[in-house]
């Protein structure tokens, strides 16, 4: 029987999937990381360019000074960045000079792993990226194959793939990555030996959402066929849209005769932190899915589905969801087959709506389809059907985009901040908005200390603090009592002895 790795997603993956990437800030994850540490994880995905972008927007948190809190908390195990290659934080395609500057910067900061992959598995481009990131660093890089399902996408595609990854000699691992949950135990039989036979000794792990409710039965087939390791989520941040539970794998793995190697006493503990996060929070928990074959069809994450089904409500039009959803998988095959993964969910289903919506199909195309179509984010797995092809390289709009420049340049972008910038802001001021990078430079640093328990009595002092005409409250329940009265200074010692607090 097999010894298997875990890889912890909740922070990334299952912080995107079920809290909208925004439900933990940078305090909470250094709360969670000594527990981390003890379990034991092979490697923890900890962040994207999209993910440090999100922190900078929502919470002001410097990405950077995450990056790093976070290394130092972990110094064994990986923090791993996940690429698309030659993009950081926009989709705007980026030169070789400024992607190793970012790859450098992630490196020096503490990034440790990265997952590089190619939404159209490019191999040619995905193997450059993994030269550029191996002259600049010694980061572990893992090749991705992005699952999905079409007539393109056969074994010996995904095989032909790895085969490439691995004979490139810049890869230290590979994995097979599910985003929307369409793998099933029986494809992953004949799938992962097929890529196993190309790779050789490289490792080989699996990443498989629950979304249609078979992650856990492909985890269980991937650990029978010599998977290396399975990436998985922690408590609430578990199920759903998101990975499957880490306790839960581990208990079904170790009733199929394989060992595990985590310390099962600090993953319980990391599991109760996290629910007790979410209650003080008001986060969602993730729930178990039941199976769902339309997602086989359309092929979209839970994400992405809600969101459609809201602007069809804004519109009043929220009968036509079922005519959407057919239009999806209709444009999808007519564009190539895209992976849907991000931005070609949302390319797809926006076409689909206007398809929908008008009096004829295609007669609204967005920016984003014609940059797709003339390969602005790299070239189609399979030819684009041909009377959509043609109908949109007529477009005068085309020409106009065939005029913007193709790349991103450091040269360019440097011309526009100050020489003595440092390279982690220059970083985000060449890719975001200036107003909000201000804004997390402007903010006082924070406590790195957080406690789920106390969050809902900070919450209220927040709220009491906007009531000034407000000068006396108390807060009595059970053993805990808080009176605070406008004017009065209360002494440390008073507001530090637990169980009450008074003043």
């Amino acid at each position: 029987m097999a010894t298997l790795k875990l890889v912890d997603v909740s922070i990334r993956d299952g912080n995107q999937s079920l809290w909208s990437m925004t439900g933990i800030n940078t305090a909470q994850m250094m709360q969670a990381a000594p527990l981390m540490e003890r379990v034991g994880f092979r490697a923890i995905d900890f962040t994207s360019s999209t993910h440090m972008a999100v922190g900078v927007r929502y919470n002001k948190d410097d990405p950077w000074e995450r990056i790093r809190l976070m290394h130092r908390a972990l110094p064994k195990v990986p923090l791993q960045f996940i690429s698309t290659g030659f993009r950081f934080i926009s989709w705007e395609t980026a030169d070789h000079d400024f992607m190793r500057l970012a790859y450098r910067t992630l490196m020096k900061a503490g990034i440790g792993r990265f997952v590089l992959l190619d939404p159209m598995h490019d191999m040619d481009a995905i193997i450059e990226v993994a030269k550029l990131v191996k002259e600049e660093g010694n980061a572990e890089n893992m090749g991705a194959l992005t699952f999905t399902l079409s007539p393109v996408h056969d074994d010996a595609f995904y095989a032909n793939c790895a085969r490439q990854m691995a004979q490139s000699g810049y890869f230290d691992l590979l994995y097979l990555k599910d985003p929307s949950g369409l793998l099933s135990p029986e494809r992953a039989r004949t799938l992962i030996p097929a890529i196993k036979a190309q790779i050789g000794k490289l490792p080989l792990e699996l990443h498989s959402h629950c979304t249609i409710g078979l992650s856990q039965f492909n985890y269980m087939v991937g650990a029978e066929l010599g998977i290396d390791a399975l990436h998985v989520a922690v408590g609430p941040l578990a199920h759903g849209s998101s990975l499957p539970c880490a306790s839960q794998t581990v208990a079904n793995l170790k009733t199929h005769g394989h060992s595990v190697e985590v310390d099962e006493a600090a993953l319980r503990k990391l599991e109760q932190y996290y629910h007790a996060l979410a209650r003080a929070e008001g986060l969602p928990v993730g729930q178990p899915q039941a199976y769902d074959a339309s997602y086989l069809k359309h092929q979209l994450a839970g994400g992405v589905l809600t969101t459609t089904r809201r602007q069809l409500a804004e519109l009043k039009l929220e009968h036509r969801f079922d005519e959407v959803m057919a239009e999806v998988e209709r444009v999808r095959t007519e564009l190539g087959s895209p992976i849907m993964v991000t931005p070609f969910p949302q390319i797809v289903t926006t076409q689909a709506m206007f398809n929908v919506l008008a009096e004829e199909r295609y007669s609204n195309i967005p920016d984003q389809v014609i940059r797709y179509v003339i390969g602005r984010f790299g070239r189609p797995t399979a030819p684009v059907d041909q009377n959509v092809l043609d109908r949109i390289m007529a477009l005068p709009r085309t020409a106009e985009i065939q005029q913007e420049p193709t790349k991103m340049t450091l040269k360019d972008r440097r011309k526009l901040f100050p020489a003595s910038m440092p390279d982690e802001e220059f970083l985000l001021r060449a890719v975001m908005p200036a107003d909000q990078v201000d804004a997390m430079n402007t903010r006082a640093p924070d406590q790195l200390y957080y406690n789920p328990e106390l969050s809902p009595v900070l919450k209220l002092l927040e709220e009491m603090k906007k009531r000034p005409a407000v000068s006396h409250f108390k807060v009595q329940k059970q053993d805990f009592s808080l009176e605070l009265r406008s004017g009065v200074n209360v002494p440390p010692a008073a507001v530090l002895s637990p169980p009450t607090c008074s003043g």
